[in-house]
């Protein structure tokens, strides 16, 4: 349970921070080219160094939640950045001639073009977080975590609980992913 709130946080905090991040660069060529380097750092970064760095500064319960977070937000930022850019130009020219408020360009433009892809961005982010947040669980060893008993068991040598751990942490995410979608096709319609 722990495990699955940890990640939980870094993802919807990666999806809050990636949305409103692409939707600044997708607005603002400046904003754009200026966090450009950013999103390439973030993504080029092996998991473990960050894992490692964010030790440093983090206790061991929170570099889960970081680590998915840090994880999710190229996602997240990338999907939404493109879904913003392919807007289609005419249906904002007609809205500037209807004079459309600007709740109304969002709710029936902007949101059912970046929908797609925000979506895809939620399936393939969360996929990312689960992996992430058990690999910082397993160096950090935060307390009542799934990582924590990955590790152990491994230190231990008890290859029977290793082999468990590791078969409960695929069925779980094959479970979430499940759900997932589900919602995911729920909203969809």
């Amino acid at each position: 349970g722990m495990t699955l709130l940890r990640v939980a946080a870094g993802f919807l905090l990666g999806m809050a921070a990636g949305t409103a991040l692409g939707v600044l660069t997708a607005a603002s060529k400046a904003a754009d080219a200026f966090f450009a380097p950013l999103r390439g750092v973030v993504k080029a970064t092996p998991v473990t160094s960050f894992i490692i760095l964010v030790l440093l500064w983090l206790t061991a319960s929170l570099t889960p939640v970081f680590i998915a977070f840090l994880m999710v937000l190229p996602i997240a930022w990338a999907n939404v950045r493109e879904g913003v850019l392919a807007v289609d130009a005419q249906l904002l020219e007609m809205a500037e001639v209807f004079q459309l408020p600007r709740a109304k360009k969002l709710r029936h433009i902007y949101l059912p073009s970046v929908l797609p892809q925000y979506l895809a961005a939620c399936t393939t982010g969360f996929g990312f977080a689960w992996k992430s947040g058990v690999a910082a669980e397993v160096i950090a060893r935060p307390a009542l975590s799934i990582g924590k008993n990955l590790y152990e068991s491994k230190l231990y040598l008890n290859t029977e609980e290793l082999f468990a751990w590791t078969a409960m942490v695929i069925l779980l995410s094959m479970l979430l992913e499940r759900g997932m979608v589900r919602m995911m096709r729920r909203i969809r319609k």
